[in-house]
């Protein structure tokens, strides 16, 4: 059963509302912050985005929570630091539901101060009850509608995984009864002609590192699955899909409050744009998926303005974690990159302890509240996201949701850019590293320096790190020893934050 918060209906005194605001937030995959042009990219062009940025604020300092997706979305939407839960690494596509169905979510925020919420395109947040036994030919028994959302239409988990369908309230969309579906990431299943088993000539992508196991329009996945029919997806009509759902739910609910969480597949990898896009820019596929991506945006903004919902609704753009290049095909992304930096002027990338791993693009528009093309300095981290939309909509949190949220609706909207006292952001080995305006303290963990599958740093290292981010923005001086007394008040507020409430 959900649990229903109490909450309160009192208007904040520095945002006056006519009437509810709509809210979207659309969550790009693997998008670094010198992807977009309007953070600086010059061999790509994001007109939409860029628009967004010249209507509202531009945030140079904000980030997520983890620079690899489940935990970085997991605390996104439920306002907890993933650390604290331990299944919330990198999750299968059969993997169970990760957010408790009592637990509270960004969703049940807006859903108890009457708003239709809807989550639209990759979850990747566990579906189901039980991991492995979830019914694909039937009713998936736990789905994102038991977290606040009335409707959903999602990827289970990544484009790269199976299953290759979408879920639209809790049954596999265009449903094949001819064609059973069969998932396993235990072994290939009886009868399945896998990546291995396929002619070189029939690959639309062929695996770097991984990715070897079904083989699903071509393409290699992790996992392995039979069946589906007419209900697998084309990963070139994957945004296609994504957007029409997305733009469908704004004309059905024109008329009413709405929250929609607005999960592309763009940039992840697979990277297969359609044929709109592809072959159009010069560091190819990667580059191409990043124009789908702007694409997904123009149609979304307008439709608003179509609607006459552009003055009433305010969008939150952003990625779930940093960048990277090869992550299991050969898709020509480190060739073709030239000399665009998808992280920007930071060290690492996705995966990463270092700050492209968790530095994000982060814009909010909202017409009349925003001002306009204001680029705001201050440090802001996604784990705050539910924080300012409870003070947007005047609703106080229920005492045990969204622990580690923090009201910043200020910040967040740019009245103000005076940031949070610090961030804490988990790397793909669980490892923490936190960041004030000045500085940012990596704790000591054990792992490999360079990922090299990927060809990124992870900064992980057995000795504890402090940079000073003001005079060394790209990381490259360790000052841990010259400023004992900042690692050990850095250090004093991790372990404060690791020992729970």
């Amino acid at each position: 059963m959900r649990r229903i918060g109490l909450l309160s209906t009192t208007l904040l005194p520095f945002v006056a509302m006519a009437q509810k605001p709509n809210v979207i937030m659309i969550v790009a995959d693997d998008l670094g912050y010198g992807d977009i042009s309007c953070y600086g990219a010059t061999r790509i062009n994001t007109p939409n985005v860029d628009d967004l940025a010249r209507r509202g604020v531009r945030f140079t300092d904000a980030h997520c929570v983890a620079s690899t997706s489940t935990p970085s979305r997991y605390g996104m939407l439920t306002g907890m630091y993933p650390f604290r839960k331990p299944n919330t690494n990198i999750a299968a596509g059969d993997a169970s539901m990760i957010i408790s169905p009592g637990q509270y979510t960004i969703a049940d925020l807006f859903k108890d101060n009457g708003y239709y919420t809807a989550a639209i395109g990759k979850w990747h947040l566990g579906i189901g009850s039980t991991q492995g036994a979830q019914d694909w030919n039937g009713i998936v028994d736990q789905t994102p509608n038991d977290l606040g959302f009335d409707y959903s239409y999602l990827m289970a988990a990544t484009a790269d995984r199976v299953p290759c369908v979408f879920i639209e309230q809790g049954r596999v969309a265009n449903y094949d009864a001819s064609a059973s579906i069969r998932v396993s990431y235990q072994k290939p299943l009886e009868g399945e002609i896998t990546y291995t088993m396929t002619p070189e000539s029939e690959l639309k992508l062929k695996s770097s590192h991984g990715h070897n196991n079904a083989i699903i329009n071509g393409i290699g996945r992790i996992g392995y699955m039979t069946g589906g029919g007419k209900a697998l997806w084309k990963d070139e009509n994957i945004a296609d899909s994504i957007t029409v759902h997305a733009l469908d739910f704004l004309d059905r609910h024109k008329d009413e409050p709405f929250f929609m969480y607005l999960a592309t597949n763009d940039v992840h990898v697979p990277r297969y744009p359609h044929d709109r896009f592809r072959g159009k820019n010069a560091m190819g596929l990667r580059g191409d998926a990043i124009a789908q991506f702007d694409w997904t945006v123009g149609q979304v903004t307008a439709k608003l303005q179509e609607l006459g919902l552009t003055d009433n609704t305010m969008i939150i753009l952003t990625s779930d974690n940093g960048p990277v290049l090869d992550d299991g095909y050969q898709d020509q992304a480190p060739e073709l990159v030239g000399d665009h930096r998808p992280g920007g002027h930071m060290r690492g990338g996705k995966y990463s302890s270092f700050e492209a791993g968790s530095t994000i693009p982060f814009i909010v528009t909202w017409p009349g509240h925003t001002p306009q093309n204001k680029v705001s300095k201050a440090l802001f981290s996604q784990i705050d996201i539910m924080g300012s939309l409870a003070q947007l909509l005047n609703a106080k949190l229920p005492a045990d949701a969204g622990i580690d949220t923090r009201g910043t609706l200020k910040a967040m909207i740019g009245k103000t850019g005076k940031g949070v006292q610090y961030n804490i952001s988990m790397s793909s080995n669980r490892s923490l590293t936190i960041r004030t305006a000045r500085w940012k303290y990596i704790q000591p963990s054990n792992g490999i320096p360079l990922m090299k599958a990927v060809n990124i740093e992870t900064g992980y290292s057995q000795q504890e790190q402090l940079y000073d981010m003001t005079a060394d923005p790209g990381e490259n001086t360790n000052v841990a020893v010259r400023y004992p007394k900042v690692v050990a008040k850095l250090k004093q507020i991790l372990q404060k934050e690791s020992a729970g409430r």
